[in-house]
C-alpha cells in the first residue's frame, strides 16, 4: 500500500490524515510507504518529455507499480487537489506501458482535508475522477476533512471521532479491495 500526499508543511493535516488511514491499512495487513509533502517538494515538475528521472522520481514510480492499493491524500485549494499531489499523480504516466497500466486493478483511498465543505466537495470528486481516469478503483468512502475546526492535537492525534472512523475506513477498504482485486 502506497501512501501519497501532504502540504509544503511537514506534519500537516493532511499529511497526519494520510498516515491514519494507513495505520489502518496496516492494522488490516498491509505493508505500508509513505510519500509525503516533504518528499513530494524534491520532485522536479512532471516534464513527459524528459526521459531521465530523478532518484525520488523512479522511488516513487517502483513503489507503485509494486503496490496493490494506493491512499491519495490532498488538501483542497480554491476547490481542486494542490499542485504538489497532482504534480506526483502526474508522474504515474510513466505506467501507462506496463501489464497493469496506470493504476489498474489497484483500490485507491481518496481524502481531502479543507478548509470548509465546499471545497471538500469539490476536491473530493476532482481527485476521484483522477483516480477513475487513471483506470483506479476509488475506495466506496472517500474522507473529506473539514480543517475549519482542528481535526488534530499537538501531539499528532486525532480529537474528531467522525474523521478517525472515515480515515480508518477509508485504509480497511483499500486493504479489502486489494485482497479482492489479487484473488
Amino acid at each position: 500500500m502506497v501512501g501519497i500526499g501532504g502540504s509544503t508543511r511537514a506534519a500537516s493535516t493532511t499529511e497526519r490524515a494520510l498516515q491514519l488511514a494507513l495505520r489502518a491499512a496496516e492494522e488490516a495487513g498491509a505493508r505500508t510507504s509513505f510519500f509525503g509533502g516533504p518528499f513530494l517538494c524534491k520532485l522536479p515538475t512532471y516534464s513527459p518529455e524528459k526521459q531521465q528521472r530523478t532518484p525520488e522520481e523512479q522511488q516513487l514510480v517502483e513503489a507503485v507499480r509494486a503496490a496493490d492499493g494506493l491512499i491519495v491524500a490532498t488538501p483542497g485549494y480554491h476547490g481542486g487537489v494542490s499542485g504538489l499531489v497532482k504534480n506526483a499523480i502526474d508522474l504515474l504516466e510513466d505506467l501507462r506501458e506496463d501489464k497493469r497500466a496506470y493504476l489498474d486493478g489497484r483500490a485507491v483511498g481518496c481524502i481531502v482535508t479543507a478548509f470548509g465543505w465546499q471545497t471538500c466537495g469539490s476536491t473530493l470528486m476532482a481527485l476521484r475522477a483522477i483516480v477513475h481516469a487513471l483506470r483506479g478503483w476509488p475506495t466506496p468512502l472517500g474522507a473529506a476533512l473539514n480543517t475549519a475546526e482542528p481535526i488534530f492535537d499537538a501531539a499528532g492525534g486525532c480529537t474528531d471521532q467522525k474523521a478517525a472512523m472515515q480515515l480508518a475506513t477509508v485504509g480497511r477498504q483499500v486493504v479489502e479491495f486489494a485482497n479482492h482485486f489479487r484473488r
